[in-house]
This record gives C-alpha cells, structure tokens and sequence, in this order.
C-alpha cells in the first residue's frame, strides 16, 4: 500500500499472510534475510513473534506486516487505510 501523502511515519506498508506460526516466522525470516543479504538493509525495529500471529518488520521508509490469515481480517489493515493506493507486487525474478 502506498501511504505517502497520507503517513507521517511511513511511505509503503507491505501486508502478507502466512497459515501457522513457523510459516509466519519463515516469511518473516525470509524478508530479513533476503533485504539484508541482496541490498545491506537491516530492519530498524521487530516487533511481536508468531505466537502473537502479527509480526512487524520497521525499515522507515516500508513497513512490512506479517499476519495469521484470521488476524489479517481481524485488525483489517486494508480497510482502515482504504484511501491508500494499492501497489501491485512484482517479483525481483520478473523484473530481470
């Protein structure tokens, strides 16, 4: 989602799912490993774990959220920043 003209903390909230715990701590394992390791970007904060089925990677300028699918519905981040355009996702594979 692009949140620039509407965010004062943030300029893109990325928001993925995952169906269990070890799968929420796979992706998110996965965002860190792949930013740090192919552009030198260390998230500025982690915040919540798989149990808490949300985890929340802070890099500034991207937020990326990684929810259980119910949590996902449940806190409806989609619709509660529903005047932020949505960004389609394309894959760095895509893009060579």
């Amino acid at each position: 989602m692009d949140l620039r003209g509407i965010s004062t903390f943030t300029d893109f909230f990325v928001i993925c799912s995952g169906t269990s715990e070890p799968h929420l701590k796979a992706i998110a394992g996965e965002v860190e490993t792949k930013l740090k390791e192919d552009h030198g970007v260390r998230a500025t904060a982690i915040d919540g774990f798989p149990a808490s089925q949300w985890i929340v990677l802070d890099y500034l300028q991207v937020i990326v959220h990684v929810f259980h699918h119910a949590k996902r519905a449940f806190y409806s981040l989609e619709d509660l920043w529903s005047d932020a355009p949505r960004v389609e996702w394309e894959s760095a594979q895509s893009t060579r």
